[in-house]
């Protein structure tokens, strides 16, 4: 079941960043954020209201809650260090660094949660994996080269705070109903990026969001809820080494509809990286 909600996850994750491209065009991407968080959020409470796990909200113990707390925390670090990496440095580069997250994640899952059997096998697809990811990345011609040598600084923590965030909601979502466990990390989630937002001084956009482009990121965040939901119930009940990577093939959906919506085409290079990353994940998924 676990492996299934692992799939799942993929496939609504890949629509998010559909419905993202189709309708976030004058949106600023930090209020669009905010909104599509809010939207998550509603949608993981109405999925508790339905499962009725608000009655096992005191039976979570502080350890739990905290992991969960720190979790919610680790994204959103993720978030703000990723955007100032691309505001400092050269997006060709921020890119790979930050995709390599999924790869710190399924070591560290080795490490902290003993999943060793068919280590070799495991090792085996991670490199494979590493190598489709860095293949993905599309060399494009350098308009303008910064010499800020910061943003390589952001663009390692954002990969480290993106992992995290997979670990310590695996250690804070144990024991808790995963549909609960969503809630409580999406609260902080949507408390920091509504924080950025206000710091920043884009509150007084938020009128500025069309109709059309506000239900679509009302949309995109639906398929957000329903991707976090089912990742977090393949983490808590699945192999986390095995369920990182199938959650990054939501890159298949993103290309398929990609093709299909927008007529976009991977170059070779690209093709080749994107058949990598399958292979990759089906060594963990299959022989794991």
């Amino acid at each position: 079941m676990w492996l299934f909600m692992a799939i799942l996850s993929a496939f609504f994750a890949g629509i998010t960043s559909i419905l993202a491209k189709c309708g976030i065009k004058k949106t600023d991407s930090d209020i669009a954020t905010a909104i599509r968080t809010a939207v998550v959020l509603l949608f993981a409470c109405i999925m508790v209201g339905i499962t009725g796990s608000a009655k096992t909200l005191p039976a979570i113990s502080p350890k739990s809650l905290l992991f969960l707390l720190l979790s919610g925390i680790a994204t959103g670090a993720s978030w703000i260090c990723y955007f100032k990496a691309l505001s400092l440095g050269d997006i060709n580069k921020v890119v790979p660094i930050d995709k390599s997250s999924t790869i710190l994640s399924v070591l560290l899952a080795i490490l902290l949660f003993k999943e060793t059997g068919q280590l070799l096998v495991r090792l085996a697809g991670v490199v494979v994996l590493a190598a489709g990811i860095f293949l993905m990345v599309e060399k494009k011609e350098n308009v303008e080269q910064k010499s800020d040598g910061r943003w390589l600084f952001y663009a390692i923590l954002s990969a480290i705070f993106a992992a995290l965030t997979t670990i310590l909601a695996k250690i804070g979502i144990s024991g808790v109903e995963s549909n609960l466990g969503t809630a409580i990390r999406t609260a902080v989630v949507l408390v920091m990026a509504w924080l950025i937002v206000f710091l920043k001084g884009k509150h007084t956009k938020i009128a500025e969001t069309t109709k059309k482009e506000l239900a679509l990121i009302s949309f995109s965040g639906l398929a957000t809820g329903a991707s976090w939901l089912c990742y977090y119930y393949a983490i808590q009940n699945g192999i986390v080494s095995v369920v990182v990577p199938i959650d990054k093939l939501s890159i298949l959906v993103t290309v398929l509809f990609s093709r299909l919506v927008f007529g976009e085409r991977l170059s070779r290079k690209a093709s080749l990286g994107l058949m990598l990353m399958v292979c990759g994940t089906l060594i963990m998924a299959i022989w794991s």
